[in-house]
């Protein structure tokens, strides 16, 4: 169990956070607390847990906390809805999806030496709360981080943040999962899970080892991101930086997160942003698509065992037990398919007899799709969905150099003197949207093996949206710069000398 000192770092978080909005704007602020929340404060079971409300934990806490100070600190009003008629209708689903949920399960499920409770009306209220707060790293970073200056800010403080927690990764490489016992004074999770082969998976203050592994991919991502669009020394130091996180990477013993960071790498460094762009689309559409293939029985997974047995028996057995698992909570999942069986583990499978929960679930998307049915999948999987394609519109609809100049000659606009008017300005797009709009795509399509899903995904998504609608929605679009006319010489009047 978490020891006190456990939860005096929970309950003086606030604290913490309040001394980085008093020293950073509110953007970096949001960025810094977010990093610092998920990396250093302790997992579950560590929470305040009070009636009728979310328990008080590493997620809700800090939160909370970003809400209330960019409330405070932040110049401009924070708009809580996208811009797009599709983003409004996905929040509306996503914050609203428990009500149909709870107004459809009230009756108990009851097994031989126990059961678990209906849900009430009050929980309504409680889960509906607990969905803003999840949304609330979206919805601010959608309000603060729109500019290609504020990527690069996240970009930038991912790999410092990366790089610094690949330390205490090293150290329980090499002396195995100890820091949460040293500082927290418990261990959060399976300690057989950590061990592969003769080492170990380091996982520090983290809720598994896949989640630490997955934290050195997007650090890695987001510094190769930053040498395709950086010059200078800043750009040497990034190199070097990479390569360090190259090594942790592999030392994390996490296959799906290597096989991540290889094809991000490959696409960033060899193809331009469009690509990227589409490629992130057709991703997006492969996880949505997932669950649909897996219900009806598309999906070739004893091809895929026969791929994960060439690489290991072991890799094969993981697999092999997700997709048991994973094939009878959809078939639970499809008793109350549109709105979900709610919380308190109503969506697991329990033991007939004791009511002990039989089931594992690993996907974020089979978790969802039991709690919250359909409705809640498509709320939750749309919003990480909606800034990809957005930045896939952004691809198609923003012309090249080439066909921009090509079009000015054609059209022969705002003609001079010298040929084209240099005061013609196509708008242009920062290259590092396509590499994080991959990034965001990875994280998603890893939500269906594994229930990965971070506030720092949230922040991703949010950022990339903010920046996306920026660009796409006429009333965000800054006006077109064009030179003021030249006034024209007037006559002077004549005089006699």
């Amino acid at each position: 169990m978490p020891n006190l000192f456990a939860h005096l770092v929970l309950a003086l978080w606030p604290l913490v956070m309040l001394g980085i909005y008093r020293a950073l704007p509110p953007g970096r602020a949001l960025i810094w607390s977010v990093l610092a929340s998920y990396l250093l404060l302790p997992p579950y079971p560590t929470e305040f847990d009070f009636p009728l409300f979310p328990a008080l934990d590493k997620t809700t806490i800090p939160n909370v906390m970003a809400i209330l100070l960019t409330v405070f600190y932040a110049k401009e009003k924070i708009k809580w809805l996208p811009d797009t008629l599709l983003g409004k209708i996905l929040v509306a689903i996503f914050v609203f999806a428990p009500i149909p949920t709870v107004l459809t399960n009230p009756e108990p499920i009851v097994f031989v030496m126990d059961m678990l409770r209906g849900l009430y009306a009050q929980d309504i209220f409680a889960m509906m709360v607990m969905q803003c707060i999840l949304l609330a790293n979206f919805a601010l970073a959608r309000n603060l981080l729109t500019s290609e200056k504020d990527l690069r800010d996240l970009l930038l403080a991912m790999v410092i943040a990366g790089t610094a927690y690949a330390f205490p990764m090293l150290v329980e490489v090499r002396l195995s999962p100890q820091i949460n016992i040293w500082v927290y004074g418990f261990f959060q999770h399976m300690f057989d899970q950590m061990i592969r082969g003769d080492g170990f998976r380091p996982i520090v203050f983290l809720s598994h080892g896949i989640w630490a592994a997955m934290l050195t991919m997007m650090s890695l991502s987001a510094a190769v991101i930053l040498i395709a669009n950086t010059e200078g020394r800043l750009r040497t130091k990034l190199i070097w930086t990479a390569l360090f996180l190259v090594g942790v990477l592999v030392l994390a013993k996490t296959l799906s997160a290597l096989i991540y960071a290889t094809f991000i790498i490959g696409m960033v460094l060899f193809t331009n942003w469009r690509t990227q762009a589409k490629v992130a689309m057709v991703l997006a559409c492969l996880a949505l698509a997932y669950p649909i293939a897996k219900g009806a029985h598309l999906v070739p997974e004893e091809r895929l065992l026969e791929m994960a047995s060439r690489v290991s028996d072991d890799r094969a057995q993981s697999l092999e037990f997700r997709f048991e698992h994973e094939g009878a909570l959809l078939n639970r999942a499809q008793e109350k398919p549109y709105f979900g069986w709610g919380i308190w583990g109503r969506n697991q499978i329990h033991d007939p007899v004791t009511g002990r929960m039989t089931s594992v679930a690993d996907g974020r998307w089979v978790l969802t799709l039991g709690m919250l049915g359909w409705l809640g999948f498509v709320g939750e999987f749309g919003l990480l969905i909606l800034p990809i394609f957005l930045v896939y519109r952004m691809s198609v609809r923003m012309p090249s150099e080439e066909s921009w100049r090509k079009h000015q000659r054609e059209m022969n606009l705002f003609p001079t003197e010298g040929g084209l008017s240099k005061s013609v300005h196509r708008r242009e797009i920062t290259p590092i949207v396509g590499g994080l709009s991959l990034l965001l795509a990875i994280n998603t399509v890893d939500l269906l093996p594994n229930a990965t899903l971070t506030t720092m995904t949230w922040l991703i998504a949010g950022a990339l949206l903010g920046y996306a609608e920026a660009y796409l929605v006429p009333k965000n679009a800054p006006k077109p710069e064009v030179d003021p006319p030249v006034p024209q010489a007037t006559a002077r009047p004549r005089t006699v000398l």
